[in-house]
């Protein structure tokens, strides 16, 4: 089987967060379950691009990577160069699967890939929601979605990583078929657990990419409202204009003496969570959640509002608490849960075991293997 991921971004731009993260994650996976796979990217690293040899195959972790220039700056993503080299190889690929929706890579790569006969499945990655349609660029991701957009998504496999994302994806379009299969996640392996911290002091971690769509404003302004002692680590980095905004809020909510500015988390990210107790996700929209996950796997437990991916896995399987999307109940919450840990402990043995049963590596090659066989067999579905 040979497989052509595409995404607009790929490894090392960590700064694009999760996505980034799970392209690649699935990428080597896929390697090791005996497929054959290239990627195809851009250099995009935000503003800037990857220092890396454009138009060339280069082994990155097992996986044949080919970064193609592109020539708009912004999250458009515009590469004549890939769509070209596009053009000519895709026929050689049994399937293509694209990531994220609303740049130009992914919208013409789909289509060049239909006009070519090549079945083709999408991930959207979060891109295709009622929410992603009002938060930026709306009018020409309707116009977009109305001109073409629509037209594609009818003809082609989606793959999404929640019953939550799968709810939004069937109110904007009806496609062929929706499969449904989690992200790969990076676990941290062994790690001895180390006990809830029972000093007096609550230890909050919000543990994703700064940008309004996590919902920063809502857990600010949940803290005015809670009445223990607590500290919060931010970890993660975003636009300066936003991240000065925050800090802003921050001082005029009073809270910031007890926020921690921790910026990006790469090689030490287990460590830190693990020294946490609560990692909080008052995200506004989220088709799954890694961070989620990856807290869990070192069991610290979360707090997460209703509009995360994984809000129904925490709940059922009590791993966490889900919020209602404002501040009041994000405030009443961590009040509650500082005045009993006994579930903090709880979670702290439970999370670690739960992740690595319900999403292993092997479990999920699996499944992803079993979703390009349906795709191949019946000729692009």
């Amino acid at each position: 089987m040979k497989l052509l991921q595409v995404n607009a971004s790929y490894k090392p731009a960590y700064i694009y967060g999760g996505p980034t993260m799970s392209v690649s994650k699935l990428s080597e996976e896929l390697v090791l379950a005996g497929a054959e796979v290239e990627v195809f990217t851009t250099t995009a690293n935000g503003p800037g691009e990857l220092d890396v040899g454009a138009g060339q195959p280069i082994n990155i972790d097992g996986v044949t990577v080919t970064y193609f220039k592109r020539v708009t700056k912004d999250h458009s993503h515009f590469s004549p160069a890939l769509l070209k080299h596009l053009w000519r190889s895709v026929k050689s690929f049994d399937v293509v699967h694209i990531h994220a929706w609303w740049n130009l890579v992914s919208v013409l790569s789909c289509w060049i890939a239909i006009r070519r006969g090549v079945p083709v499945v999408v991930s959207p990655r979060g891109t295709l929601s009622a929410y992603s349609f009002t938060n930026k660029n709306n009018l020409p991701k309707s116009l977009m979605h109305s001109l073409i957009g629509k037209r594609l998504l009818k003809k082609i496999g989606i793959h999404v990583t929640s019953d939550h994302e799968k709810q939004a994806i069937e109110l904007l379009v009806k496609p062929r078929k929706i499969f449904n299969i989690p992200n790969f996640i990076r676990l941290p392996g062994c790690m001895p657990l180390q006990p809830v911290h029972d000093e007096g002091i609550l230890r909050l971690i919000f543990f994703s990419r700064i940008e309004e769509k996590k919902g920063l404003e809502i857990l600010f302004n949940a803290l005015t409202r809670v009445n223990v002692s607590y500290k919060l680590t931010i970890a993660g980095e975003g636009e300066p204009a936003y991240v000065k905004k925050l800090k802003l809020l921050a001082e005029k909510a009073g809270i910031a003496k007890n926020v921690i500015w921790a910026g990006f988390l790469q090689d030490d990210k287990f460590e830190i969570l693990q020294q946490h107790d609560l990692m909080v996700l008052p995200s506004f929209d989220e088709n799954f959640g890694n961070a989620v996950i990856e807290s869990l796997g070192v069991g610290t437990a979360v707090l997460i509002s209703k509009h995360v991916g994984l809000s129904n896995y925490v709940e059922t399987n009590r791993l966490g608490w889900v919020c209602e999307h404002n501040p009041d109940s994000f405030g009443r919450q961590i009040n509650a849960i500082a005045r009993d840990r006994d579930q903090l402990a709880r979670i702290r043995q439970d999370g670690p075991l739960g992740v690595v049963k319900d999403f292993s590596n092997a479990r999920l090659r699996k499944e992803y293997y079993e979703m390009y066989l349906e795709i191949i067999t019946n000729d692009g579905l």
